[in-house]
């Protein structure tokens, strides 16, 4: 609600005093709004339970909320650098004390904004991607205060556009971090930390009745919920259900994967072909 408020009054603002860098920060805002309108609707979500048809639940519906808010990041990155292109080639008379005034009351709206989001769940996905959209709505805030005071003492136009252009180009950075991340789990990617190519070597050192592991997949649902599935071949002594419960407290204390899936074989593998290859 602060955002989308001041975002109305910075377009005013920023037409009346002819500020790209405040119109810049109104068109961020304006997505953030709209991000942040999401990453609260993706928590309200993921609140409900699973069901028959989706049996992980909506976890992932705040990774993809993440992923637009990303894509829109660079969306706003491209239009201000796009905008700065055009005034820095075409200069235009901005007003300094208006854009003075209202840079200084939006600087103080994102502060507020800053560190409501500070007090939730910094390590979520979500919270992240809607908190840089504000930390890029704070950049533009200072840069259209700097600049304005630029334009108060000096008179000199152009640091509008060039201090869009930094704030775009921040703005683009956090992006890249935000949609690299999202897609990562969208894409099943391996959990943060997770290498499944030690996971083999780690099981057989700790546990000497593994001589084999394979068919090793490990996904994320969100970034708090990783998982994995693996085959395990033991010898033909081994209690399934000791080896099952050993490898789970493994992976938990070594990889941190407290969702995990185990098939236990022995002497061979009977997904790999007609021929029951063994282990």
């Amino acid at each position: 609600m602060l955002t989308g408020g001041f975002m109305f009054v910075e377009i005013v603002g920023g037409v009346l005093a002819g500020s790209l860098a405040l119109l810049a920060d109104a068109g961020h805002m304006l997505t953030d709004f709209a991000s942040l309108s999401l990453a609260w609707f993706a928590f309200r979500l993921t609140r409900r339970p699973a069901d028959w048809r989706r049996t992980y639940g909506f976890d992932r519906f705040a990774v993809l909320v993440a992923f637009v808010n990303g894509i829109a990041l660079f969306a706003i990155a491209a239009w201000i650098g796009i905008e700065a292109w055009r005034r820095l080639a075409n200069p235009v008379e901005v007003r300094g004390g208006p854009m003075l005034w209202i840079a200084v009351t939006g600087l103080a709206v994102n502060v507020i904004v800053f560190f409501i989001l500070r007090g939730a769940d910094n390590d979520n996905l979500n919270i992240r991607a809607a908190a840089l959209h504000v930390v890029g709505d704070l950049l533009g805030s200072v840069a259209a205060v700097v600049a304005a005071i630029v334009i108060l003492t000096t008179g000199w136009m152009p640091i509008d556009p060039l201090l869009s252009l930094i704030v775009g180009l921040i703005v683009l950075r956090s992006a890249w971090h935000v949609v690299a991340e999202s897609g990562h789990i969208l894409l099943e990617g391996s959990p943060a930390g997770f290498d499944s190519r030690a996971i083999g070597d780690d099981l057989r050192a700790a546990l000497p009745y593994v001589l084999d592991v394979h068919h090793v997949h490990a996904w994320s649902i969100s970034q708090e919920r990783p998982m994995v599935t693996l085959h395990a071949c033991v010898t033909e002594n081994t209690d399934a259900t000791v080896a099952v419960r050993e490898i789970k407290q493994r992976l938990a204390k070594d990889f941190r994967i407290t969702h995990a899936t185990i098939e236990i074989e022995y002497g061979a593998c009977g997904d790999d072909d007609a021929t029951y290859k063994a282990c």
